[in-house]
């Protein structure tokens, strides 16, 4: 006779038996995912394309809605730029050797005037709204370290804080006369903090002696480089002690919404 198995017997032992925890070693564990520099997954080039893509017309239908002469524009310098590098090619006898370059540098001439277009079209709708100038230092290129609304008043004028290679700058937004008081309070503190670093004071305004909106980036950017890169990081640290946002500044006004912001701000960037 064949003896039966008992109902409570254990599993079969070996390498069909083993769990996937047995040995560190399952069916499911693989390599670990690459990082980037902030530590997140890297994404696939082919992803990152997709995702481009699809901010890029994100951006292109709520620009268009805005300013209905974009299509034209973008279609006149395509026409214009391609034209004239075809021309080119015709002349030299190689119009077909010149057409693929022709087409690139039209593409690039629409995407130039699209990205003009959408940058001035972002700047009319924040320009005014409180927390604007913090939306533009924010969507700055280059080794910036902004500090939202670490002064202000209950009538949201507010003081912003950027360290960089020019030092430290102070960027006010708001009524006039109340911010140049916060500016002032603002300078005297961290000048006890920071000693001989310089610092830049800066109005956000139309008015004289003030920086209007869609010019705040160039004019921070174009500040000259007074400090080195290890200078810099140092004076983050003390900066670290004044701690950030003292005050309820929104993050970066919303045009049309929240997408668009992000949007636009993508294609500025570019």
């Amino acid at each position: 006779m064949a003896r039966s198995k008992s109902a409570d017997s254990t599993g079969p032992s070996g390498k069909a038996g083993r769990g996937p925890d047995a040995g560190g070693r399952g069916r499911g564990s693989g390599k670990a995912p690459k990082l980037d520099k902030n530590g997140q997954p890297k994404v696939g080039r082919l992803k990152k394309l997709g995702r481009n893509l699809r901010m890029m017309k994100q951006a292109y239908k709520l620009t268009s809605k805005n300013d209905r002469k974009l299509p034209w524009l973008m279609l006149i310098a395509f026409v214009v730029v391609g034209g004239v590098v075809e021309l080119l090619g015709i002349l030299f006898n190689s119009p077909f050797l010149f057409l693929p370059l022709a087409i690139i540098t039209g593409v690039l001439a629409a995407m130039i005037v699209f990205g003009r277009r959408a940058q001035g079209s972002a700047y009319r709708q924040v320009e005014g709204q409180p927390g604007a100038a913090a939306w533009v230092l924010e969507g700055m290129r280059g080794d910036w370290t902004v500090s939202s609304g670490v002064a202000g008043t209950q009538q949201l004028d507010a003081v912003h804080r950027v360290v960089g290679r020019p030092g430290i700058i102070l960027v006010a937004e708001g009524n006039a006369v109340r911010v140049r008081g916060l500016l002032a309070q603002e300078k005297k503190k961290i000048a006890r903090v920071v000693g001989d670093t310089p610092i830049y004071d800066i109005v956000v305004g139309d008015d004289e002696g003030q920086v209007p909106l869609r010019k705040l980036s160039s004019h921070v950017t174009k500040l000259p480089r007074n400090m080195t890169a290890g200078e810099v990081n140092a004076l983050r640290r003390r900066m670290s002690a004044l701690g950030g946002a003292r005050m309820p500044v929104p993050g970066g006004p919303l045009p049309g919404g929240r997408q668009m912001s992000i949007s636009q701000r993508q294609v500025r960037r570019r």
